[in-house]
């Protein structure tokens, strides 16, 4: 089948474009750019007044199968997914049981294989039931079609292990995506330490709590040279210490949720649980600093951290709710509005969603296809928006099965219309 697609602005931050195209799409892959081909085809979908985005990449997607079924199902978190113009998600291990084993890596990818719509790449769990204890066998996880290994959101590994683990994955070029967190100063804390969380009782996970285990990651990689994914960063001194490796040369990419993009402590107001998240936010200074490296290339992505959530664990006291907010359906609008407030070019922002995550996929994962860019050649992952278009956040204009956000009630900016995965209309909006 072969489509075309006209009169729509086409923005690729991998080919830097921005301009108004026609593009053609045949057996699933974009064909031609403002070809000069009367050929017939089978169908024309006029995009004017739309952007022709590449489909999102987005780094953390909690699809809560299997073992959490009745917070959220593969199937209505992958629908929530392409109605925010996620083509390409990955799924953190801490499902239950733990993504430790390659059949259930297999029947996940099977699964999502036979819904047919978003492409799923799922972490393996880097020990065993995530405890922390045994490594898990990362060769087979990988021929079942794990991209990578991860303890999710579980505190640092006891540093044998961890080196253990480092080792292996450099010896065979794996990457190990490790959210920065020493366990021991995170325990029994819900909130960020500071003035803001003493002034209203809640008990604090410091800042320590990040870059202790950061430093501990940094040196362990300056001797055995593994490559590092760090996940959701959240203070200034961390991504100071992320920069400070990079220019040292050391192996390592990161990425921040775009919770932490938006958000600092004192939103929380009076105990709304809806902030109730984990890694927790934090100040002003920690958010600007986000911005500033996000600017500058230290911080390489930004992700949803989707997490859904049921009402029975969210709508509890602060100190006793889930963490966990949805986000998969709001990245691309936080992010377009993010670039409007920084002034920045809409390309460079959307490369933090598309082309860079793409990227770190990509390490270590040679297999991977092309995904989060729009050339010549590649799968035709897309989706047609309204940049111009505003839509307010709620319960009723939500597709995943939760609706716990700190965004509710928010009037967003740029709604997808239509989402392609493989040159396939599989979703479309009013």
């Amino acid at each position: 089948m072969k489509l075309r697609i006209i009169n729509g602005r086409l923005i690729d931050p991998s080919s830097k474009r921005d301009e108004q195209v026609t593009l053609d799409i045949a057996a699933g892959r974009i064909v031609g750019i403002n070809a000069e081909d009367s050929s017939p085809v089978d169908q024309v979908i006029d995009a004017k007044g739309k952007a022709i985005i590449p489909g999102l990449v987005d780094l953390s997607v909690r699809l809560r199968e299997p073992g959490n079924e009745y917070r959220a199902t593969l199937e209505s978190e992958m629908n929530a997914a392409l109605a925010g113009g996620v083509t390409s998600l990955v799924l953190p291990p801490d499902t239950d049981p733990s993504l430790d084993e390659p059949g259930l890596v297999e029947m996940l990818k099977h699964r999502a294989r036979q819904l047919n719509q978003a492409n799923l790449y799922p972490l393996g769990a880097m020990t065993i039931g995530l405890k922390g204890e045994t490594l898990t066998e990362m060769a087979e996880l990988t021929e079942a079609g794990s991209v990578a290994f991860s303890q999710a959101n579980k505190g640092l590994l006891n540093l044998s292990t961890l080196n253990r683990a480092m080792m292996y994955a450099k010896t065979f070029d794996y990457t190990l995506w490790i959210q920065p967190s020493e366990e021991d100063l995170v325990s029994g804390g819900v909130a960020a330490s500071g003035a803001y969380a003493s002034r209203i009782g809640l008990a604090g996970i410091p800042v320590q709590a990040e870059t202790i285990a950061l430093h501990t990651l940094f040196e362990l990689q300056r001797s055995n040279k593994a490559r590092l994914h760090l996940c959701r960063l959240t203070s200034a001194e961390g991504i100071e210490l992320v920069r400070q490796a990079k220019a040292r040369g050391l192996p390592v990419t990161c990425d921040v949720s775009i919770n932490h993009v938006h958000l600092i402590d004192s939103d929380i107001g009076y105990f709304d649980s809806n902030y109730c998240l984990y890694p927790p936010l934090r100040s002003q200074r920690d958010r600007d600093a986000i911005t500033k490296g996000l600017l500058d290339g230290t911080i390489d992505a930004i992700c949803s951290d989707h997490t859904p959530v049921d009402d029975e664990e969210k709508l509890l006291p602060f100190a006793q709710a889930e963490p966990g907010a949805v986000g998969v359906e709001l990245l691309l609008s936080l992010v377009y509005k993010w670039s409007l407030e920084q002034k920045i070019p809409f390309v460079d922002a959307l490369a933090k969603i598309t082309l860079n995550p793409y990227h770190i996929l990509k390490q270590g994962a040679s297999a991977l296809p092309p995904c989060g860019q729009l050339t010549i050649g590649s799968p035709a992952d897309l989706a047609l928006v309204d940049l111009d278009a505003y839509w307010t956040v709620s319960r009723e204009n939500l597709a995943s099965q939760s609706a716990h956000t700190p965004f509710n009630g928010y009037e967003l900016p740029a709604k997808v219309k239509m989402t392609m995965v493989g040159g396939r209309i599989v979703w479309q909006g009013e």
